[in-house]
């Protein structure tokens, strides 16, 4: 079965939204790169190196289908992945593999998690990401937690996210402050009530 990673940068206050989409407002473009260091850099090598496919909302296949196929020698595995993009309004580009994803969306990755090939990682598409949440098909977290606040901009969890525990497999601090978390997903949120010993007499 093929999984769904989540491969984001964002903000203590949940924000991963990094450029202006469609004059939303947002003036923060780029409010990761001032944080880059030795060790960020290293993880994403490796995260690019990965063989994967990817899944991406309308909108950042948008920004990517003409940035990509350029700057392709900084992601040399973007061009031969499958690129599956949620949309209803696009069925076809002429980067190539891409795969449109129309209809129901939930269910389309469903069946799609169930055939061979390559796990699938997430990146940017903040909106696509509400659906996956709430149907309950992300099966890891690869985040980049930067030491800023936004205030603005599309976030991870929005309305919609359904209550769901995660377990940390991997963490490290790079030195400009940057927390590099992989989180599984690990059951239902477990509750209980503080156990308060009464004071011996």
């Amino acid at each position: 079965m093929r999984q769904v990673t989540a491969c984001e940068f964002i903000t203590l206050d949940g924000v991963i939204q990094n450029e202006e989409n469609d004059g939303d407002g947002f003036k923060y473009g780029g409010w990761f790169f001032g944080y880059a260091d030795e060790e960020s850099g290293a993880v994403i090598q490796e995260r690019l190196a990965k063989q994967v496919d990817l899944l991406l909302g309308r909108k950042t296949f948008d920004i990517w289908e003409p940035y990509w196929p350029e700057h392709s020698h900084f992601w040399p595995n973007v061009m031969t992945a499958t690129k599956y993009v949620a949309s209803n309004t696009r069925t076809s580009s002429d980067w190539q593999p891409s795969v449109f994803l129309g209809g129901d969306l939930a269910e389309k990755v469903r069946e799609l998690k169930e055939t061979d090939g390559p796990d699938l990682h997430v990146f940017g598409s903040a909106d696509m990401l509400q659906t996956l949440f709430k149907n309950d098909l992300v099966d890891r977290l690869e985040l980049m937690i930067f030491p800023i606040t936004l205030g603005q901009g599309k976030r991870l969890f929005q309305d919609g996210t359904i209550p769901a525990a995660f377990k940390l497999t991997e963490g490290q601090v790079t030195p400009n402050g940057i927390i590099i978390a992989t989180y599984e997903r690990n059951g239902e949120v477990r509750t209980g009530t503080p156990q308060i010993e009464a004071d011996e007499e």
